[in-house]
């Protein structure tokens, strides 16, 4: 090969070797996804299965009311409350802002307002979409960063919960008055209930199982009733998320069966808050629904509409 010959190959394989490099650092990089990232209902969803609620499942759902009886499902919020882990509730009564109404002493008109400093996970509560995610995503892929700096996923965009409730007690399932640290129901075992007590689950319900965990320990035990309980696992979680329920509550602090298995730590929060748009329910009093033996009811709940929390206190109500 002469002198010109290897000048020109060289030319060539230089411009060939600067062509490489230049689109491999021109080239966007594959920004990383989740598919569950990707709400059904478009990238602007912030309620997940809320969107399943219709007029026309309100009506339905009304309808099951027969006795008018109304049972109050919240226990109230308390210093002494059993909590999960670290947090607290105090409240403090002050004399209100200029009490004195009335400076020339007709009426004596005295008032008083209050204080609190409380986490919003204290006593029955409902879990929003930022209060649990995976690896800093949340609901509709948001990242922690947004949820962190904005009010996205706040629990005051959550509408009113009108619709048909169901009770399921796996008391009966598990044949004990309690069940026990360990005990953890899946489909199997829900399925398996709902046929034996006659209850059918469909889009738009809200599901809640009965487990005694609350009757026999919240105030015998109140460190183990708020830090391991019976409850639903990972599996059972996406059968029910699956059939389009809008939340899913039980007697417990924290709905899923505790400790967590090996390697999945709150599973099933992440399954249902981040993953399947699913609202959790925890600390739901179900003693008295389950005393009187009933299965499907008038649910109605109304979230307080307090700007930036991911959880809130709630007292929703049963109607049979």
């Amino acid at each position: 090969m002469d002198m010109l010959q290897r000048f020109a190959l060289s030319v060539v394989l230089a411009c060939c070797s600067e062509s490489a490099i230049a689109q491999q650092t021109t080239a966007p990089s594959a920004q990383h996804s989740e598919p569950w990232w990707n709400s059904p209902w478009g990238e602007d969803d912030r309620l997940g299965n809320v969107n399943n609620l219709t007029p026309e499942g309100v009506k339905r759902a009304a309808g099951l009311v027969k006795t008018g009886k109304v049972y109050a499902l919240g226990i109230p919020t308390a210093p002494e409350s059993a909590a999960y882990g670290t947090r607290q509730y105090t409240v403090e009564r002050t004399p209100g802002p200029d009490a004195d109404y009335t400076s020339n002493g007709s009426q004596r008109v005295t008032a008083f307002d209050e204080k609190i400093s409380s986490s919003m996970g204290v006593g029955t509560q409902i879990d929003g979409f930022g209060h649990l995610g995976v690896d800093h995503h949340y609901y509709n892929g948001i990242t922690g960063k947004e949820v962190a700096t904005t009010r996205a996923l706040q629990t005051a965009d959550i509408p009113p919960i009108v619709t048909r409730g169901v009770l399921i007690d796996m008391t009966k399932q598990f044949g004990k008055p309690m069940l026990e640290v360990g005990d953890t129901y899946n489909r199997a075992e829900i399925e398996a209930a709902m046929k034996a007590q006659g209850v059918t689950i469909g889009k738009g319900d809200v599901v809640l199982f009965h487990t005694g965990w609350m009757a026999g320990k919240m105030l015998s035990d109140k460190d183990l009733y708020r830090s391991r309980e019976p409850g639903i696992g990972e599996d059972g979680a996406i059968f029910l998320a699956d059939l389009g329920v809008v939340a899913i509550g039980s007697d417990t602090v924290a709905l899923e069966a505790l400790p967590s298995p090996p390697g999945k730590t709150f599973i099933v929060h992440q399954t249902l808050l981040a993953k399947k748009g699913v609202h959790v329910l925890e600390t739901i009093d179900t003693n008295q629904l389950a005393a009187d033996g009933v299965k499907e009811f008038l649910f109605v709940l109304g979230i307080p509409r307090m700007v930036g929390t991911v959880q809130m206190v709630i007292n929703p109500v049963a109607i049979s």
